[in-house]
């Protein structure tokens, strides 16, 4: 017996010996894939910051969204997908509402005040491990319109405790130019009683000019859900142009971020701070700042100001729908403190903005096994 136990215990320690050597060569492995793999991410994201930088150079501001925290889709590409449910929500901003403004020709329509609108959905796509984006939107202010189609994609992966994504977006902006409003020196007869009379200037006829401009943006976005978001993204990064329009795509960076804070012995109420910096050309810069109070997510309301613009109140809803989703309702107006509202006659009285959203899951049943693989069910 005594062999016969000696025997086993000595045939069994190779075999011991080389599982633990195959083990340890299996981590081993493992763990130089993942630092592989971490090390090549670390200088995608390197290159990633370096080329959202540098391509911020020679920017210009673009539109502006007082509620820009309900709206991050508009500012950076790679937060598609980044709520986990299926979004559609438009926008209306009706900026410096009042404003008087002088037509550069008697007798002849001035223009109009910045208007926007937006409609967006957005949604996660798990096969595409990220989520895809679709936006329309639209400006018209002066004689200028503009209609401005994005698609985006982001690819999201799990970093610490959120997830870290890096978005592409394709930009297609179709734009107008009504030219039959202005008038050049030649119109003007000097007859007080009859002041303008068409000189059929070759340049200034009844026609609209339109284009269509190409441009690309990309974004990082983080997040830690229920906790705080941080993005940068850079918008238009092809700086395209066009000479008939006098237009010229602007190159905008924009850095924004958010966080949620709980009361611990009342946590019903959520304040949400947030803020939006962008940044042209690296010099020329904007930023907005907010914080709204939330209470059972449910209702909420709050203050921003946007720095030498305007100071603003907001406020909105959730209403959710048993079984079929949640809408979202929200509202801000822009008290304008730059020299467009002084509380003089003919200055601005305000900006209006509006949003609604509604946000839902499909959820696809999973279907029961239709074969067992263990061999006691087999009959």
């Amino acid at each position: 017996m005594q062999v016969k136990s000696l025997h086993r215990f000595c045939s069994a320690k190779p075999c011991e010996t080389a599982h633990t050597t195959l083990t340890v060569s299996h981590m081993r492995r493992k763990n130089d894939i993942a630092n592989t793999a971490q090390n090549t991410l670390q200088r995608v994201l390197l290159f990633a910051v370096m080329l959202l930088i540098s391509s911020a150079a020679t920017a210009q501001l673009e539109g502006q969204y007082t509620q820009f925290m309900f709206n991050r889709m508009s500012y950076n590409p790679a937060y598609v997908g980044s709520s986990g449910s299926i979004n559609v929500f438009g926008f209306y901003r009706n900026q410096w509402m009042g404003l008087q403004i002088d037509s550069p020709t008697p007798g002849v329509e001035a223009g109009s005040t910045p208007t926007n609108y937006m409609f967006a959905v957005d949604m996660p796509v798990n096969w595409l491990h990220g989520g895809v984006g679709l936006l329309l939107s639209g400006e018209e202010i002066g004689y200028h319109k503009n209609t401005l189609i994005n698609a985006d994609y982001a690819f999201r992966i799990v970093w610490g405790p959120g997830t870290l994504a890096a978005g592409v977006e394709v930009d297609l902006l179709s734009g107008t130019f009504d030219k039959g409003k202005l008038y050049g020196h030649n119109d003007f007869t000097g007859d007080l009683s009859n002041p303008i009379e068409r000189a059929n200037d070759p340049l200034l006829n009844g026609d609209e000019l339109s284009a269509t401009i190409f441009d690309v943006s990309t974004g990082l976005y983080y997040q830690v859900p229920g906790l705080f978001y941080t993005g940068i993204a850079v918008k238009n990064m092809l700086g395209s142009s066009n000479d008939d329009l006098g237009y010229k795509n602007p190159r905008t960076l924009y850095i924004m971020g958010g966080y949620e804070y709980t009361f611990p012995y009342n946590p019903v109420f959520k304040i949400k701070p947030s803020a939006l910096i962008k940044t042209a050309d690296l010099s020329t810069w904007q930023a907005d700042v907010a914080c709204l109070v939330d209470y059972r997510n449910l209702l909420w309301a709050g203050a921003s100001y946007r720095i030498t613009d305007a100071v603003a109140a907001i406020a909105g809803v959730n209403i959710d729908v048993p079984d079929i989703g949640q809408f979202q309702i929200g509202a801000s107006y822009d008290l304008v403190t730059s020299k467009f509202g002084t509380f003089k006659p003919g200055r601005s009285f305000g900006s209006l903005e509006l949003f609604l959203k509604f946000s839902f899951k499909i959820i696809v049943p999973q279907k029961p096994p239709s074969s067992y693989g263990n061999t006691r069910y087999l009959r």
